[in-house]
């Protein structure tokens, strides 16, 4: 499978690698506004750097992975529906909810896969937590909280044009909740400026609690945080009828000291790239098994979508000061 690389930013360096991982997948080409990145990135890896229009005019390319600015994706994916290509594309679609509808309904009859960058779900952690809850390890599911703290915040210049914290960040998390216990009714959002003020200045938040409520009682906590100067904490808990699951933080070693002091071990991680690297490959090969072997895709377009609209959804929350509905997001096109 060929495939050509949009984006030559940070992330899309993770996933060069991970395309590179896969021995069904080869990159070929990657286009870049900033040129000097696509060069460089094409040396790192002996391919091209070549142009959008190119790469999709090419035949001989069977997929394009969209790592680009996300004011780029909405585009990108229509483009690449009309070119014929499979189509792996990072969170989130677009800003817009209302651009976001559009897409999914233009590429509704795509004939090649079309997956969304939710790398979390691949997890090696998350996912076992997934198997046993769906095995029903703990009985029914009742409770679910999910905490995501960044170690520190992006700067502000980023924040300015990322769509703000519960598109930007939370979206990670609201998948998350989607992925173990569907789709809530309802979202109530708490939001406030506690790690920078200057973040709150250019109209954002940096400290985050939303609750979701769902048709039949459960209940899904999220809590996000600009700041923790530990590291990237990353985990997940539910709570069953039967018992507990719970996946916890990956540590920079697993030694442990025990002395009459008390107890010590090492911290989380620093930053998603150490943590999420394993998900970002195994999430590319679920891509691959759908282009090659005809498999599921495990991150459809409607994932990007519900993610969007729970995060519309706490925008609106958050301003209003009350729950908010969902349903009416999902039908706003």
């Amino acid at each position: 499978m060929k495939v050509a690389l949009f984006g030559a930013g940070r992330i899309g360096k993770v996933h060069a690698a991970s395309i590179k991982m896969d021995p069904r997948s080869e990159l070929v080409a990657v286009t870049d506004v900033m040129q000097e990145a696509a060069e460089a990135l094409a040396q790192d890896h002996g391919i091209e750097a070549r142009s959008a229009d190119d790469i999709l005019a090419d035949t001989s390319i069977d997929a394009i992975l969209i790592a680009s600015s996300t004011n780029t994706h909405s585009d990108l994916i229509e483009a690449g529906a009309k070119a014929g290509k499979a189509i792996f594309c990072e969170k989130p679609i677009d800003l817009s909810l209302e651009r976001a509808l559009q897409v999914s309904a233009t590429v509704a009859n795509h004939d090649k896969p079309m997956m969304m960058g939710f790398n979390r779900r691949f997890d090696p952690n998350f996912s076992a937590l997934k198997a046993a809850l769906d095995a029903g390890e703990i009985g029914n599911s009742e409770l679910l909280s999910v905490t995501s703290y960044d170690p520190a915040p992006p700067p502000v210049s980023y924040i300015k044009v990322s769509g703000g914290l519960y598109r930007d960040m939370m979206i990670h998390d609201f998948d998350m909740c989607s992925f173990l216990f569907g789709m809530p009714t309802t979202v109530t959002a708490h939001g406030s400026c506690l790690v920078d003020p200057e973040i709150g200045a250019a109209g954002d938040i940096d400290t985050a609690v939303v609750v979701l409520s769902y048709a039949d009682g459960r209940i899904a906590t999220i809590r996000n945080s600009r700041r923790a100067p530990y590291g990237y904490d990353q985990r997940v808990e539910v709570l069953g009828s039967d018992g507990a699951l719970a996946a916890d933080n990956e540590l920079e070693n697993t030694v442990v000291k025990s002395t009459s002091a008390g107890v010590i071990s090492a911290k989380p991680v620093y930053f998603f790239l150490e943590r999420y690297m394993r998900a970002f490959s195994i999430e590319w090969s679920a891509f691959v098994d759908a282009v090659v072997d005809g498999k599921a895709v495990p991150a459809t377009i409607q994932d990007g979508v519900n993610a969007l609209a729970l995060a519309e959804a706490a925008n609106r929350s958050l301003a209003e000061g009350r729950p908010v509905e969902v349903a009416p997001f999902l039908s706003e096109a």
